[in-house]
Protein backbone atom coordinates (compact mmCIF):
# COMPACT_ATOMS: atom_id res chain seq x y z
CA UNK A 1 0.00 0.00 0.00
CA UNK A 2 1.50 3.44 -0.91
CA UNK A 3 2.08 6.30 1.63
CA UNK A 4 -0.76 8.15 0.24
CA UNK A 5 -2.87 5.29 0.90
CA UNK A 6 -2.08 4.59 4.47
CA UNK A 7 -2.50 8.15 5.03
CA UNK A 8 -5.85 8.15 3.77
CA UNK A 9 -7.29 4.69 5.20
CA UNK A 10 -7.81 6.22 8.64
CA UNK A 11 -10.13 8.64 7.64
CA UNK A 12 -11.82 6.51 5.42
CA UNK A 13 -12.61 3.69 7.68
CA UNK A 14 -13.52 6.03 10.43
CA UNK A 15 -15.98 7.65 7.63
CA UNK A 16 -18.02 4.19 7.40
CA UNK A 17 -17.49 3.78 11.01
CA UNK A 18 -20.16 6.90 11.16
CA UNK A 19 -23.23 4.56 10.20
CA UNK A 20 -22.47 2.37 13.31
CA UNK A 21 -25.06 2.36 15.18
CA UNK A 22 -28.73 3.50 13.41
CA UNK A 23 -31.71 3.68 15.79
CA UNK A 24 -35.05 5.02 15.73
CA UNK A 25 -36.21 7.23 18.65
CA UNK A 26 -38.28 4.88 20.60
CA UNK A 27 -37.44 4.42 24.42
CA UNK A 28 -36.27 0.89 25.51
CA UNK A 29 -38.61 -1.48 27.14
CA UNK A 30 -38.10 -2.52 31.35
CA UNK A 31 -36.71 -6.03 31.63
CA UNK A 32 -39.33 -8.52 32.33
CA UNK A 33 -40.10 -10.61 35.38
CA UNK A 34 -38.12 -14.16 35.11
CA UNK A 35 -41.07 -15.89 36.03
CA UNK A 36 -43.18 -14.95 33.63
CA UNK A 37 -40.56 -15.71 30.43
CA UNK A 38 -42.07 -19.44 28.99
CA UNK A 39 -39.11 -19.34 26.53
CA UNK A 40 -35.93 -17.34 25.71
CA UNK A 41 -34.63 -17.86 22.61
CA UNK A 42 -31.26 -16.91 21.19
CA UNK A 43 -30.52 -16.11 17.66
CA UNK A 44 -26.70 -15.84 16.41
CA UNK A 45 -25.24 -16.05 12.99
CA UNK A 46 -22.11 -16.35 11.41
CA UNK A 47 -20.30 -17.31 14.38
CA UNK A 48 -17.78 -19.39 12.18
CA UNK A 49 -14.30 -18.36 12.81
CA UNK A 50 -14.29 -17.74 16.60
CA UNK A 51 -10.61 -16.50 18.30
CA UNK A 52 -9.57 -17.85 20.90
CA UNK A 53 -11.93 -17.33 23.86
CA UNK A 54 -14.10 -15.85 22.07
CA UNK A 55 -15.90 -12.65 23.63
CA UNK A 56 -19.21 -13.49 21.99
CA UNK A 57 -19.69 -16.64 22.59
CA UNK A 58 -18.76 -16.43 26.26
CA UNK A 59 -21.40 -14.10 26.40
CA UNK A 60 -23.74 -15.92 25.14
CA UNK A 61 -22.91 -18.81 27.40
CA UNK A 62 -22.97 -16.80 30.55
CA UNK A 63 -26.66 -15.57 29.30
CA UNK A 64 -28.02 -18.65 28.28
CA UNK A 65 -27.03 -20.56 32.03
CA UNK A 66 -28.80 -17.61 33.64
CA UNK A 67 -32.01 -17.29 31.31
CA UNK A 68 -35.35 -18.24 32.46
CA UNK A 69 -37.92 -20.47 31.00
CA UNK A 70 -37.08 -23.17 28.85
CA UNK A 71 -33.72 -21.86 26.97
CA UNK A 72 -32.92 -22.63 23.00
CA UNK A 73 -30.05 -21.12 20.66
CA UNK A 74 -29.94 -20.79 16.89
CA UNK A 75 -26.92 -20.52 15.10
CA UNK A 76 -28.43 -18.95 12.01
CA UNK A 77 -25.44 -20.21 9.55
CA UNK A 78 -21.83 -20.14 8.38
CA UNK A 79 -20.63 -21.73 11.18
CA UNK A 80 -17.50 -22.59 9.81
CA UNK A 81 -15.69 -20.64 7.70
CA UNK A 82 -14.61 -20.44 4.89
CA UNK A 83 -15.08 -23.73 3.26
CA UNK A 84 -17.70 -25.65 5.86
CA UNK A 85 -16.03 -28.92 7.41
CA UNK A 86 -13.42 -31.08 4.63
CA UNK A 87 -13.79 -34.60 4.77
CA UNK A 88 -11.96 -36.73 7.34
CA UNK A 89 -7.60 -36.17 6.89
CA UNK A 90 -7.77 -33.51 4.55
CA UNK A 91 -6.68 -30.16 4.31
CA UNK A 92 -7.67 -27.70 6.64
CA UNK A 93 -10.41 -30.23 9.14
CA UNK A 94 -8.34 -29.76 12.01
CA UNK A 95 -9.17 -26.14 11.85
CA UNK A 96 -12.44 -26.38 10.68
CA UNK A 97 -13.27 -28.33 14.00
CA UNK A 98 -11.75 -26.13 16.13
CA UNK A 99 -13.93 -23.56 14.64
CA UNK A 100 -17.14 -25.43 15.42
CA UNK A 101 -16.62 -26.95 18.33
CA UNK A 102 -16.50 -23.83 20.57
CA UNK A 103 -20.20 -23.15 19.02
CA UNK A 104 -21.56 -27.13 19.97
CA UNK A 105 -19.72 -26.53 23.68
CA UNK A 106 -21.87 -23.48 24.56
CA UNK A 107 -24.75 -25.85 23.61
CA UNK A 108 -23.44 -28.79 26.08
CA UNK A 109 -22.10 -26.74 29.06
CA UNK A 110 -25.26 -24.88 29.11
CA UNK A 111 -27.35 -27.98 28.82
CA UNK A 112 -29.63 -26.53 26.40
CA UNK A 113 -31.36 -27.41 23.00
CA UNK A 114 -29.40 -25.93 20.13
CA UNK A 115 -30.04 -25.94 16.83
CA UNK A 116 -27.56 -24.81 13.40
CA UNK A 117 -29.23 -23.75 10.33
CA UNK A 118 -27.05 -23.89 7.34
CA UNK A 119 -25.26 -21.36 5.59
CA UNK A 120 -23.67 -20.38 2.20
CA UNK A 121 -20.17 -21.26 3.96
CA UNK A 122 -21.06 -24.68 5.33
CA UNK A 123 -22.13 -25.38 1.41
CA UNK A 124 -18.19 -25.20 0.88
CA UNK A 125 -18.42 -21.85 -0.10
CA UNK A 126 -21.34 -22.47 -2.57
CA UNK A 127 -18.68 -25.05 -3.61
CA UNK A 128 -19.36 -28.18 -5.88
CA UNK A 129 -18.39 -30.40 -2.70
CA UNK A 130 -21.37 -28.72 -0.42
CA UNK A 131 -23.73 -31.08 -0.40
CA UNK A 132 -21.11 -33.39 0.92
CA UNK A 133 -19.94 -30.75 3.67
CA UNK A 134 -23.49 -30.26 4.70
CA UNK A 135 -23.88 -33.90 5.72
CA UNK A 136 -20.35 -33.68 7.62
CA UNK A 137 -21.39 -31.52 9.80
CA UNK A 138 -24.41 -32.34 11.19
CA UNK A 139 -22.89 -36.09 11.48
CA UNK A 140 -20.07 -33.94 13.50
CA UNK A 141 -22.86 -31.86 15.54
CA UNK A 142 -24.37 -35.50 16.17
CA UNK A 143 -21.12 -36.47 17.87
CA UNK A 144 -20.05 -33.83 19.28
CA UNK A 145 -23.18 -32.46 20.45
CA UNK A 146 -25.82 -34.97 21.24
CA UNK A 147 -28.25 -34.72 23.08
CA UNK A 148 -28.63 -31.33 22.94
CA UNK A 149 -27.00 -29.77 19.18
CA UNK A 150 -28.26 -30.62 15.57
CA UNK A 151 -28.75 -29.13 12.53
CA UNK A 152 -31.72 -28.36 10.76
CA UNK A 153 -32.96 -28.84 8.25
CA UNK A 154 -30.77 -32.27 7.76
CA UNK A 155 -29.27 -33.89 4.89
CA UNK A 156 -29.10 -30.81 3.05
CA UNK A 157 -32.53 -30.75 2.43
CA UNK A 158 -34.61 -27.37 2.17
CA UNK A 159 -37.24 -28.21 4.97
CA UNK A 160 -39.17 -26.67 6.76
CA UNK A 161 -38.16 -28.80 9.45
CA UNK A 162 -41.07 -27.44 12.28
CA UNK A 163 -40.66 -27.52 16.18
CA UNK A 164 -43.03 -26.38 18.87
CA UNK A 165 -41.31 -24.77 21.77
CA UNK A 166 -43.21 -24.87 25.19
CA UNK A 167 -46.84 -23.55 24.57
CA UNK A 168 -46.30 -20.16 22.71
CA UNK A 169 -43.80 -20.57 20.35
CA UNK A 170 -43.28 -22.37 16.70
CA UNK A 171 -39.99 -22.67 15.00
CA UNK A 172 -40.13 -23.36 11.50
CA UNK A 173 -36.02 -24.04 9.89
CA UNK A 174 -35.32 -23.58 6.37
CA UNK A 175 -31.94 -24.27 4.47
CA UNK A 176 -31.92 -20.62 2.10
CA UNK A 177 -28.90 -22.02 0.56
CA UNK A 178 -30.49 -25.11 -1.03
CA UNK A 179 -32.55 -22.26 -3.12
CA UNK A 180 -29.37 -21.30 -4.43
CA UNK A 181 -26.98 -23.67 -4.91
CA UNK A 182 -25.71 -24.49 -8.28
CA UNK A 183 -24.17 -28.06 -7.78
CA UNK A 184 -25.35 -31.39 -6.87
CA UNK A 185 -28.18 -31.24 -3.98
CA UNK A 186 -31.10 -32.89 -2.90
CA UNK A 187 -33.57 -32.91 -6.24
CA UNK A 188 -35.24 -35.71 -6.67
CA UNK A 189 -36.80 -38.71 -3.99
CA UNK A 190 -33.55 -40.65 -3.64
CA UNK A 191 -32.58 -38.05 -1.34
CA UNK A 192 -33.90 -39.18 1.57
CA UNK A 193 -35.92 -35.17 1.99
CA UNK A 194 -39.41 -35.18 2.49
CA UNK A 195 -39.83 -32.28 0.13
CA UNK A 196 -37.16 -31.48 -2.61
CA UNK A 197 -39.15 -29.50 -5.48
CA UNK A 198 -39.54 -26.04 -5.13
CA UNK A 199 -43.42 -25.78 -4.83
CA UNK A 200 -43.51 -28.47 -2.56
CA UNK A 201 -41.29 -26.80 -0.17
CA UNK A 202 -43.63 -23.74 -0.36
CA UNK A 203 -46.81 -26.13 0.25
CA UNK A 204 -44.58 -27.34 3.12
CA UNK A 205 -43.96 -24.21 4.55
CA UNK A 206 -47.39 -22.63 4.33
CA UNK A 207 -48.62 -25.54 5.74
CA UNK A 208 -46.32 -25.45 8.91
CA UNK A 209 -47.46 -22.01 9.03
CA UNK A 210 -50.91 -22.50 8.95
CA UNK A 211 -51.03 -25.14 11.21
CA UNK A 212 -49.89 -22.61 14.18
CA UNK A 213 -52.37 -22.32 15.52
CA UNK A 214 -52.20 -19.42 18.70
CA UNK A 215 -48.23 -19.91 18.76
CA UNK A 216 -45.80 -17.31 17.59
CA UNK A 217 -44.59 -18.73 14.48
CA UNK A 218 -40.78 -18.14 13.86
CA UNK A 219 -39.57 -18.81 10.60
CA UNK A 220 -35.23 -18.79 10.33
CA UNK A 221 -32.77 -19.50 7.67
CA UNK A 222 -29.69 -17.84 6.66
CA UNK A 223 -29.92 -15.33 4.03
CA UNK A 224 -31.84 -11.96 4.96
CA UNK A 225 -35.08 -11.22 2.95
CA UNK A 226 -34.32 -7.39 2.87
CA UNK A 227 -31.37 -5.84 4.70
CA UNK A 228 -29.50 -2.39 5.40
CA UNK A 229 -26.12 -4.36 4.92
CA UNK A 230 -23.83 -5.24 1.45
CA UNK A 231 -26.03 -8.02 1.01
CA UNK A 232 -29.59 -5.91 0.80
CA UNK A 233 -27.03 -3.65 -2.24
CA UNK A 234 -25.73 -1.01 0.25
CA UNK A 235 -22.48 -1.34 -0.29
CA UNK A 236 -21.03 1.88 1.30
CA UNK A 237 -17.45 3.40 0.39
CA UNK A 238 -14.90 0.74 0.79
CA UNK A 239 -16.31 -1.78 -1.81
CA UNK A 240 -15.48 0.63 -3.87
CA UNK A 241 -11.85 1.28 -2.55
CA UNK A 242 -10.88 -1.69 -1.35
CA UNK A 243 -12.71 -5.00 -3.05
CA UNK A 244 -10.59 -7.63 -2.06
CA UNK A 245 -12.34 -6.93 1.60
CA UNK A 246 -15.21 -9.10 0.66
CA UNK A 247 -11.77 -12.02 0.58
CA UNK A 248 -10.74 -11.12 4.03
CA UNK A 249 -11.27 -8.23 6.38
CA UNK A 250 -7.44 -7.28 6.00
CA UNK A 251 -6.96 -7.35 2.69
CA UNK A 252 -6.96 -3.45 2.71
CA UNK A 253 -5.45 -3.23 -1.26
CA UNK A 254 -7.00 -0.45 -3.02
CA UNK A 255 -8.34 -0.79 -6.42
CA UNK A 256 -10.49 1.91 -6.80
CA UNK A 257 -11.52 1.77 -10.46
CA UNK A 258 -11.98 -2.40 -10.36
CA UNK A 259 -13.35 -1.94 -6.51
CA UNK A 260 -16.55 0.65 -7.96
CA UNK A 261 -16.97 -1.74 -11.45
CA UNK A 262 -17.33 -4.22 -8.58
CA UNK A 263 -19.59 -2.75 -6.53
CA UNK A 264 -21.91 -1.59 -9.27
CA UNK A 265 -22.14 -5.56 -10.69
CA UNK A 266 -22.84 -6.65 -7.25
CA UNK A 267 -25.78 -4.14 -6.69
CA UNK A 268 -26.62 -4.69 -9.91
CA UNK A 269 -27.33 -8.44 -8.98
CA UNK A 270 -24.34 -10.11 -9.78
CA UNK A 271 -23.92 -13.09 -6.80
CA UNK A 272 -27.21 -14.86 -5.77
CA UNK A 273 -25.54 -14.13 -1.84
CA UNK A 274 -27.28 -10.22 -2.72
CA UNK A 275 -30.64 -10.17 -2.69
CA UNK A 276 -30.67 -8.57 -5.97
CA UNK A 277 -29.13 -11.75 -7.45
CA UNK A 278 -31.98 -13.75 -9.75
CA UNK A 279 -32.18 -16.89 -8.02
CA UNK A 280 -32.47 -14.54 -4.60
CA UNK A 281 -35.33 -12.94 -5.84
CA UNK A 282 -37.06 -16.01 -7.02
CA UNK A 283 -36.69 -17.34 -3.59
CA UNK A 284 -37.56 -14.01 -2.06
CA UNK A 285 -40.47 -13.80 -3.94
CA UNK A 286 -41.91 -17.28 -2.43
CA UNK A 287 -41.24 -16.99 0.78
CA UNK A 288 -42.54 -13.65 0.62
CA UNK A 289 -45.78 -14.98 -0.90
CA UNK A 290 -46.26 -17.35 2.20
CA UNK A 291 -45.54 -14.87 4.65
CA UNK A 292 -47.98 -12.86 3.23
CA UNK A 293 -50.80 -15.22 3.42
CA UNK A 294 -49.72 -16.52 7.22
CA UNK A 295 -47.80 -13.47 8.06
CA UNK A 296 -45.24 -14.97 10.62
CA UNK A 297 -44.38 -12.85 13.85
CA UNK A 298 -40.58 -12.88 12.66
CA UNK A 299 -38.08 -14.07 10.18
CA UNK A 300 -34.84 -14.21 11.27
CA UNK A 301 -31.23 -14.94 9.20
CA UNK A 302 -27.41 -13.89 9.61
CA UNK A 303 -25.71 -13.71 6.44
CA UNK A 304 -24.93 -10.06 6.93
CA UNK A 305 -22.05 -9.47 9.62
CA UNK A 306 -24.65 -7.04 11.59
CA UNK A 307 -27.43 -6.82 13.76
CA UNK A 308 -30.82 -5.40 12.11
CA UNK A 309 -34.25 -5.09 13.19
CA UNK A 310 -36.23 -4.15 10.25
CA UNK A 311 -39.84 -3.71 10.05
CA UNK A 312 -41.09 -6.54 7.78
CA UNK A 313 -43.80 -6.67 4.70
CA UNK A 314 -44.55 -10.15 4.84
CA UNK A 315 -42.84 -10.98 7.90
CA UNK A 316 -43.92 -8.84 10.67
CA UNK A 317 -40.70 -8.39 12.00
CA UNK A 318 -37.50 -8.82 9.93
CA UNK A 319 -34.36 -9.71 12.13
CA UNK A 320 -30.50 -9.88 10.91
CA UNK A 321 -27.86 -11.65 13.76
CA UNK A 322 -24.51 -12.71 11.79
CA UNK A 323 -22.16 -10.98 14.24
CA UNK A 324 -21.66 -13.64 16.49
CA UNK A 325 -17.66 -13.06 16.18
CA UNK A 326 -15.95 -10.20 17.79
CA UNK A 327 -15.11 -7.42 15.21
CA UNK A 328 -16.28 -9.26 12.03
CA UNK A 329 -18.67 -6.65 11.16
CA UNK A 330 -19.81 -5.06 7.61
CA UNK A 331 -21.65 -1.44 6.98
CA UNK A 332 -24.51 -0.93 7.60
CA UNK A 333 -27.07 1.55 6.15
CA UNK A 334 -30.00 3.45 6.70
CA UNK A 335 -33.65 1.84 5.11
CA UNK A 336 -37.27 2.83 5.26
CA UNK A 337 -37.89 -0.10 7.14
CA UNK A 338 -34.52 0.43 9.60
CA UNK A 339 -35.45 0.36 13.42
CA UNK A 340 -32.56 -0.39 14.59
CA UNK A 341 -29.30 -1.39 12.90
CA UNK A 342 -25.98 -1.70 14.27
CA UNK A 343 -22.32 -2.47 12.49
CA UNK A 344 -21.41 -4.30 16.51
CA UNK A 345 -20.73 -7.78 17.59
CA UNK A 346 -23.42 -9.60 19.50
CA UNK A 347 -26.76 -11.73 19.36
CA UNK A 348 -30.40 -11.41 19.98
CA UNK A 349 -32.54 -12.68 22.63
CA UNK A 350 -36.45 -13.15 22.75
CA UNK A 351 -38.15 -13.65 26.01
CA UNK A 352 -41.43 -15.36 25.42
CA UNK A 353 -43.85 -14.72 27.67
CA UNK A 354 -46.58 -17.02 29.12
CA UNK A 355 -49.42 -13.94 28.71
CA UNK A 356 -48.13 -14.11 24.68
CA UNK A 357 -45.82 -11.27 24.61
CA UNK A 358 -42.55 -11.04 23.01
CA UNK A 359 -39.03 -9.32 23.96
CA UNK A 360 -36.95 -8.64 21.45
CA UNK A 361 -33.08 -7.59 22.87
CA UNK A 362 -30.07 -6.84 20.90
CA UNK A 363 -27.27 -7.20 23.04
CA UNK A 364 -23.84 -6.08 21.91
CA UNK A 365 -20.49 -7.39 23.20
CA UNK A 366 -17.21 -5.99 23.72
CA UNK A 367 -14.06 -7.50 23.75
CA UNK A 368 -13.93 -8.34 27.25
CA UNK A 369 -17.04 -10.20 26.76
CA UNK A 370 -19.38 -7.28 28.11
CA UNK A 371 -22.73 -6.84 27.07
CA UNK A 372 -24.84 -4.07 26.64
CA UNK A 373 -28.38 -4.02 25.94
CA UNK A 374 -28.50 -1.39 22.85
CA UNK A 375 -32.38 -1.84 21.46
CA UNK A 376 -35.11 -3.67 23.19
CA UNK A 377 -38.47 -3.53 22.57
CA UNK A 378 -42.35 -5.88 22.45
CA UNK A 379 -43.04 -7.37 19.07
CA UNK A 380 -46.58 -7.48 18.34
Amino acid sequence: MTLRWRRLLPAIVALAACSRVIREPEPPVLAVNPASVETTLFLIGDAGSPHEGEPVLAALERQVSEAPGERLILFLGDNIYPMGLPDTGATGREHAEKQLLPQIQVATRTRTRTWFIPGNHDWEYMGPGGWDAIRRQAAFIDIHGAPYAAMYPQGGCPGPEVADVGERLRVVMIDTQWWLHDFDKPHDSTAGCAHYERPQVIRALDSAMAQGSERHVIVVGHHPLRSGGVHGGHLGLIPHLFPLRDLADNLWVPMPVLGSYYAFNRKQGSSNQDVNGPENVRMRRALDWVFARRKPLIYAAGHEHTLQVLRGHSARHLLISGSGIIDHVSEVHQTHATRFAAALSGYMRLDIMRDGRVRLGVLTVERDSSVTEAFSTFLE
